[in-house]
């Protein structure tokens, strides 16, 4: 079975890197963008379909399938791989993010967090020697320490003792960590100080991962100060290993991102904005619902060769939605997860040719036309 690996094939004069990784379940290339499948599954998408946008790697979350089927159920099913019938890559997080956002009752400590769960309200316990056997019970290809997600805004006390107890519970991740084939992340916490961030991405370089994320952000913040963030972590992680930015997925924000440095991307965004009815387009978003589009015959974007584009017009689409019907939120998911893997793509390739600051240029004269 392949291990882990990551190659930087290029970068940038702006920062911008072409990278592959390989794992067990296949290679990916990066920037790379990763749709969520919170409860091991796409919403109303199959694998033909995510295969079909472009999709390579995918996201499932511990905290969730924890909960409901258990991990046990997912390791005799042949762990996510085999439940959910998906052959590609997956990556897992830890649970933590939601730990500290889903559950109004939790009690952190030295150990772990005491938390409710948000099915039943029963008492759970997870740790970070409990997170790495469950993710390994998921068989997930890149797994997540177990961490606490700094809340926004937070006082320099507060984060500093946040930010320590992540890399604390890091090490003891590192620690009980069994299966060689899994590639394990640390995640860089420190609030929206920047020295801070410096001096957690330096912590976990020293303990050392084989990739490293950028956590606790994107939950309240400016975007300014989100970017700001961002850059100061990015510039102390070192050069060969991948960089994932964890929850972060407006356009904007993704090519900021990869200019800035980062490899791989993760949000709700795409999938849920498609079941709101906005669409994602070259030219910004298409709410979908708005009056004006009820006799368009056009194509969401006419250029877009997804199979929501091939086959449906924007006025069957905006009927679809004002019914309610399923069908509605997955064609809508198709066309929003094609523009994201193919906005990824395009990055990739102004990389490779060595032109992403007029691959930027075009991105945001495009998004000046009407969709």
């Amino acid at each position: 079975m392949t291990g882990f690996g990551f190659q930087l094939l290029k970068k940038d004069i702006s920062g911008a890197r072409l990278g592959r990784v390989t794992t067990p379940h296949g290679v990916f290339s990066t920037p790379v963008f990763m749709p969520v499948g919170t409860k091991a599954a796409i919403k109303g998408l199959t694998p033909e379909d995510l295969t079909g946008a472009g999709v390579e790697i995918i996201l499932s979350n511990t905290y969730h399938l924890y909960l409901r089927p258990g991990h046990e159920v997912i390791r005799e099913m042949g762990g996510l791989h085999g439940f959910m019938n998906w052959s590609g890559p997956i990556l897992t997080d830890s649970g933590g993010f939601q730990v500290f956002s889903l559950c109004k009752l939790r009690e952190i400590d030295e150990g772990g967090v005491w938390f409710n769960s948000h099915i039943d309200g029963a008492r759970c316990r997870l740790t970070p020697e409990l997170a790495m056997e469950i993710e390994e019970a998921l068989g997930a290809d890149i797994i997540m320490p177990l961490d606490e997600c700094t809340p926004y805004p937070a006082d320099r006390e507060y984060t500093i003792n946040s930010m320590n107890l992540t890399h604390r519970w890091a090490k003891r991740c590192k620690e009980a960590k069994r299966d060689a084939a899994q590639a394990l992340f640390g995640i860089v916490q420190g609030g929206m100080y920047a020295d801070l961030r410096r001096e957690s991405a330096g912590a976990l370089v020293d303990i050392g991962f084989d990739g490293y994320s950028i956590g606790g952000l994107s939950v309240g913040e400016d975007k300014g100060l989100m970017r700001e963030m961002v850059a100061a972590v990015v510039a102390c992680l070192p050069e060969e290993r991948p960089r994932y930015l964890m929850g972060v997925g407006a356009p904007e924000d993704l090519v900021f991102a990869v200019e800035a440095g980062v490899d791989m991307f993760d949000c709700v965004m795409p999938t849920r904005n498609a079941r709101n009815g906005t669409l994602f387009t070259r030219r910004g978003k298409l709410v979908i619902k708005n009056a004006q589009y009820e006799r368009d015959r056009r194509p969401v974007e006419e250029d877009c060769p997804c199979y929501t584009c091939r086959n449906c017009s924007r006025a069957y689409l905006r009927h679809l939605y004002m019914s309610g019907e399923m069908l509605s939120s997955r064609l809508n998911t198709i066309h929003n997860l094609f523009y994201y893997t193919s906005l990824m793509k395009e990055m990739q390739k102004a990389v490779s040719d060595g032109c992403f600051d007029e691959f930027k240029k075009r991105f945001y004269m495009a998004r000046e036309q009407p969709a």
